[in-house]
């Protein structure tokens, strides 16, 4: 059962986190809005990191999890991921050695 129960994975999306999914705020600046939050970016840029997935495998990871859970996001584009990247701060702790048992997404990023 130990070695079943270590390939489990279980997601939860909390319900403010799918509200900021998407960008809300009028653009401020010239050129095309930004469609994303910084929060999906966020996500995306942490799952990438602990999965080791490439930014393509990510996105079709993230979109497959909101297909499942039939919540009605898309993850962001790639190209849209790595050019928000630069602008994101995003800070990773130190690898623990435990296994991650339950990945939350909230909408404190």
């Amino acid at each position: 059962k130990a070695l079943i129960n270590r390939g489990s994975i279980t997601f939860w999306l909390d319900d403010e986190a799918i509200q900021a999914w998407y960008e809300s705020a009028t653009p401020s600046s010239r050129g095309r809005p930004q469609r994303y939050s910084d929060l999906a970016i966020t996500t995306v840029l942490v799952i990438k990191r602990v999965f080791r997935l490439t930014l393509r495998a990510a996105q079709g990871f993230i979109d497959s999890i909101f297909t499942l859970m039939n919540v009605p996001l898309r993850c962001p584009d790639y190209s849209c991921v790595s050019r928000r990247a630069k602008s994101v701060n995003v800070s990773f702790k130190t690898p623990t050695r435990g296994e991650i048992a339950h990945l939350v997404i909230d909408s404190t990023g």
